[in-house]
């Protein structure tokens, strides 16, 4: 910092100033200090600016599993507000371990990360709530508020499952099996429960027209689990006409398992995903999906954790609500005898 004082011609509180409180160094001196710093290759030292009271620039993200495009894009979205910010997002994955959840956590808060957004595995809140009680801001993603004295960002899961077993109903739909995974996140939980209000409120009794599935395995190989299911679907009795899936991802492997099987979508059955992913509306037949507004989640969680360093800041929930997105995957049921 000496040297760079000396080659702009300025004292080393300046050159702290321009670090730490840009606002409040004069344009022209902040450009000179900058040009210096860029002449002499300083680069500001993280752990130390901090030492001194400088929030630092690094986001901890931990989401279910990275390989998954859906967080993929949701962290994109958390990257371009805190770009902006000037700040940068570290993202995990959990892999569904309440374990590995833990861990993460604790790594984070040892690196003295700026704040923490996490879609949790574990329902046990416990644990985030003293996270955020030690200083560290918690913002929960694809996760409700529930009265948690913690910010989160949610899409209404029990409304998208209703959406999609509404469409299917509507059709003539009056057995349809719901593939879920090994384990089951919040998120897939409350979408299988908006499916069961919706078959309910058409008058018919879920034990009957609803048929659970689960995948042998949940993450990164979610699309051949998904297919290997499509042989225990296709053997329940009374065999039910339509699929609800967890996610996209699982629909491209029981489209693929349906194919493999001579079973064709939507003559036969029909299929519907979550997420309304990049490739949805590429599939053949173009995939009927339940969109999430995924970038839009990201950006909103990153500018709830952003507004933390705000005095007057209060914890709050941003609420966005899914959209049915109607494609070529999906019709009425096959005749009987047909």
């Amino acid at each position: 910092m000496r040297e760079v004082a000396q080659a702009a011609g300025v004292s080393v509180s300046t050159v702290a100033n321009v670090l730490s409180r840009p606002s409040i160094v004069a344009p022209q001196t902040r450009h000179r200090v900058e040009q210096a710093m860029a002449a002499v290759g300083y680069v500001p030292h993280g752990p130390a600016r901090q030492l001194r009271g400088v929030p630092s620039p690094i986001v901890g993200s931990i989401t279910l599993d990275l390989a998954n495009p859906f967080y993929a894009e949701l962290n994109r979205g958390i990257e371009d507000a805190l770009s902006e910010a000037g700040c940068m997002v570290l993202a995990c994955s959990t892999d569904l371990q309440p374990a590995k959840e833990k861990q993460l956590l604790g790594l984070l808060q040892e690196q003295a990360v700026r704040g923490i957004i996490i879609s949790p595995i574990d329902p046990d809140p416990t644990l985030l709530l003293q996270v955020s009680q030690r200083g560290t801001p918690v913002i929960l993603i694809d996760h409700p508020r529930r009265q948690l004295d913690l910010c989160a960002v949610a899409v209404d899961d029990v409304a998208g499952g209703e959406l999609a077993a509404e469409h299917l109903v509507s059709l003539g739909h009056r057995r349809i099996a719901f593939l879920a995974g090994a384990i089951d996140p919040g998120p897939v939980a409350r979408r299988r429960e908006g499916v069961r209000l919706a078959l309910t409120a058409a008058g018919l009794d879920p034990a009957r027209a609803l048929v659970d599935v689960r995948m042998s395995d949940h993450h990164r190989s979610s699309v051949s689990a998904a297919a290997r299911a499509v042989a225990q679907i296709l053997a329940t009795r009374p065999a039910p006409t339509a699929i609800i899936c967890l996610n996209d991802t699982a629909a491209l492997g029981v489209l693929e398992g349906l194919d493999a099987a001579g079973v064709r979508v939507p003559d036969e059955i029909s299929v519907v995903g979550y997420d309304d992913l990049h490739f949805a509306a590429r599939l053949s037949p173009a995939l009927t999906t339940v969109h999430q507004p995924k970038h839009q989640l990201g950006r909103a969680a990153a500018e709830l954790l952003l507004d933390e360093a705000n005095p007057d800041h209060t914890h709050r929930e941003t609420h966005f609500r899914p959209a049915l997105k109607v494609r070529a995957s999906t019709a009425p049921p096959p005749r009987r005898g047909r």
